[in-house]
């Protein structure tokens, strides 16, 4: 049987403004085909699906569509009509019989949501994060019948387990076909069979057949034939080859190129980190004791996070968090911060630890400030190490602002290129501990292959909290998981005993629930009132917060002023992260015990 031909693109061109996103590119899309979308940010990636899907129109050039091909898209921004429930948004006027029967459904829900219960599906769509809205679009997506799925940085707001579902169920739908962006280097290497690089100074789109992995290879095997060397962007490429060809954790077997090719490629790349020396710089830094935790407790208001935890960390650890939403992962690395108190046990930080958090909360800076200008705001030069120094505009050239964007006024930056400019700030400080909470949230892959290579020298102890399994297992060589239940686990096998451990739980409630317990309607009962208490503390919190916005904007000229508001903001942000994982954790609970016998 034929394979049908879905989408071609044909000489087609797209500029914004002067500049040539698209220029004279010629694809196409067949049916069941698999393709990943790379490129730095503001290169044209989501301008590219905005065209395949028909929403962009182009410049110049041809677009045909086959006939009755159906297409989806996953765009950055999501929108429903007032007033409409989850039920709606992603069931439609479907009668509960029918999607409750249909196992995809089901199981989509479960993936997604965790549940199918009346408390999910009646939340109002509009009062959702933005994260959960992104999930909602996407269960919807997911459910329809589709030939053509375009995913705008599916993998958002997603976390580990929520990434390998999601990578796990597309691969069982062979017939659908998927073009994504995203980031997650790891989604990429599961779900792709193509991979299509925007090239943003030309406008052109290359090609490369098989995944991630293939693409690295195939990409450093063209730079070797055109004898590009010291050029830093082909060294950092080498580098990655290299560390997936050593045996980087599931990869090994995982790449569809030549061994021998990659072998040669890398016979002359030294390690990627020399662990000896950095461990050795990291205890003249630190001393023996960073932070020991002593049986300790963590809340979040009045819910109990984790309970009776021993956990020492040391001088040179690299250690990945990884854990459910809601689990209590941030909250931990406040208290480690010294920004939350234990409730519970006694928190030891050693008398040299000099820390610097990356939060996911963006600090406001003076907008008239240049990039440069706001770096060397807090130190001209940086130690990384075996004696040697960065210079300010080093640091910020290695973490992907050039000698021109370094003029860029600080108000006139992405979002992405602001959480660039605060990890740079931060690194500027030279501390001997980073705590990093989703440290690749909007960075394209070229930006975070730079950021692992800063983070190769760092000589001091690293702690990390991220969805993006590829950039944990490539900066990180211990693992801990938080499990949802009080407890942390240590994780020799990484994030896969992570999942493992994951699936076994839900096997093990599974168990539970077809052996009910008295309490189970009253533990449901309580937790029923829980949730409703924590939804009217969320609403009350956030008519704080739009308050706040407000008088930001008032004192946008009154910098003393707009610097307490900012800081209001932060508390006020940090509060509303609190209470919407006390709700993760008691929807759970509410969910598991409200269950029919």
């Amino acid at each position: 049987m034929a394979i049908r031909n879905l989408i071609n693109l044909e000489s087609v061109s797209k500029a914004f403004d002067i500049k040539p996103l698209l220029l004279s590119v010629s694809l196409g899309i067949a049916e069941g085909e698999r393709i990943g979308v790379v490129g730095r940010n503001g290169g044209g990636k989501s301008t590219l699906l905005k065209v395949l899907a028909g929403v962009e129109d182009v410049d110049s050039g041809r677009v045909s569509r086959g006939a009755n091909v159906r297409i989806g898209m996953l765009s950055q921004t999501d929108s429903a009509a007032p007033g409409s429930s989850v039920r709606d948004v992603v069931l439609g006027d479907a009668e509960t019989h029918v999607w409750a029967s249909n196992i995809e459904v089901r199981d989509v829900l479960h993936g997604l949501f965790g549940g199918f219960g009346d408390e999910i599906l009646d939340r109002n769509f509009h009062s959702l994060s933005g994260g959960e809205r992104r999930r909602v679009n996407l269960a919807k997506l997911l459910i329809d019948e589709l030939d053509l799925l375009l995913l705008d940085e599916p993998t958002n707001h997603l976390d580990v387990e929520g990434v390998a579902w999601l990578a796990n169920h597309l691969k069982t739908r062979t017939t659908l076909s998927v073009v994504v962006i995203t980031h997650d280097r790891w989604f990429l290497d599961e779900v792709s069979e193509n991979i299509w690089e925007l090239q943003g100074e030309t406008g052109e789109v290359k090609q490369y057949e098989g995944g991630y992995s293939a693409y690295v290879l195939s990409k450093a095997e063209r730079q070797r034939q055109v004898g590009v060397e010291n050029n830093k962007r082909e060294m950092l490429v080498r580098k990655e080859l290299a560390w997936l060809r050593r045996g980087a954790p599931a990869r090994t077997a995982k790449p569809k190129f030549r061994i021998e090719a990659a072998n040669t490629l890398i016979e002359n790349e030294p390690p990627i980190r020399n662990d000896a020396e950095l461990l050795n710089f990291a205890t003249n830094r630190l001393g023996k004791t960073v932070y020991e935790c002593q049986h300790i407790s963590v809340a979040a208001g009045e819910k109990q996070l984790l309970d009776d935890v021993y956990w020492n960390i040391g001088p040179g650890d690299r250690i990945g968090i990884i854990g459910v939403n809601g689990s209590g992962k941030t909250t931990l690395m406040r208290t480690l911060a010294g920004e939350a108190k234990v409730s519970g046990g006694k928190l030891v930080t050693g008398i040299t630890v000099k820390s610097a958090f990356l939060s996911q909360h963006l600090t406001e800076l003076n907008p008239e400030w240049r990039v440069l200008e706001a770096v060397e705001h807090v130190a001209k030069y940086v130690e990384i190490g075996s004696g040697k120094e960065l210079s300010a505009s080093q640091l910020c050239e290695r973490l992907g602002f050039d000698r021109e964007s370094q003029w860029t006024p600080v108000g006139d930056l992405s979002g992405g290129e602001r959480r660039r400019l605060q990890l740079t700030r931060l690194l500027m400080e030279s501390p001997n501990v980073l705590l990093l909470d989703e440290p690749t949230n909007d960075f394209d892959v070229e930006t975070l292959t730079a950021l692992e290579d800063v983070l190769d020298t760092f000589a001091g102890t690293l702690l990390v909290i991220s969805h993006d399994r590829y950039f944990l297992e490539r900066v990180c060589n211990r693992f801990v998981g938080l499990m949802g239940d009080g407890t942390l686990r240590d994780l020799p096998g990484g994030v896969d005993e992570y999942l493992r451990l994951r699936a076994q739980n839900e096997v093990d409630q599974e168990v539970v629930e077809i052996r009910p317990t008295v309490s189970s309607a009253a533990l449901a009962r309580d937790a029923k009132k829980e949730i409703a208490k924590i939804e009217k503390q969320i609403e009350k919190v956030r008519a704080q917060e739009t308050d706040l916005h407000l008088a930001q904007q008032e004192f946008a000229s009154d910098h003393e002023k707009l610097a307490e508001v900012m800081k209001e903001l932060a508390i006020v942000a940090a509060r509303i992260e609190e209470l919407e994982e006390q709700w993760m954790l008691t929807s759970s609970l509410y969910e598991q015990h409200s269950q029919p016998q």
